[in-house]
């Protein structure tokens, strides 16, 4: 993982408390790009898709940890084959209520029940073309037998 930046350009200070200042961290898309092992043009598209928002200076990108959280729950739903408007909804349910909500959750779970009852369709699927190929492959093997004693 990257090491914070001392920049001036990737600290924004923030008035949390009167006096205090707090810099939080931002990222360059090449830094996220490293993080998350995929490509600038990958977290492009993402943003492009409306699932990050990151920050406009001049030509610049500048992504905040809302953006970087974004971007590590956008990669883990699609791991777990959710499609981009899955993954937006989820985003935006987290969005409206980001110490999580009960709708948030049931909506997660709807969707991993939708993609354990497909997997497991698919499966069947695939163990029954197994059978039909063992089938086909038992009687090429008896043909030739019988042609080629």
């Amino acid at each position: 993982m990257p090491k914070p930046s001392q920049t001036a350009s990737q600290a924004s200070p923030t008035d949390s408390a009167p006096g205090a200042v707090v810099h939080r961290r931002t990222f360059a898309i090449g830094e996220l790009a490293e993080m998350f092992e995929v490509t600038p043009r990958t977290i492009r598209f993402y943003e492009q898709e409306g699932l990050l928002s990151p920050e406009r200076r001049g030509q610049r990108r500048i992504y905040h940890d809302k953006d970087r959280v974004r971007l590590k729950l956008t990669l883990r739903g699609k791991r777990l084959g959710f499609t981009l408007a899955e993954i937006r909804e989820v985003i935006e349910l987290y969005d409206a209520m980001p110490d999580g909500n009960a709708r948030q959750l049931h909506r997660i779970l709807e969707i991993l029940a939708e993609k354990r009852a497909d997997m497991e369709q698919r499966l069947e699927d695939i163990r029954l073309m197994q059978r039909e190929l063992d089938d086909v492959e038992t009687r090429c093997r008896a043909v030739l037998e019988r042609l080629d004693p």
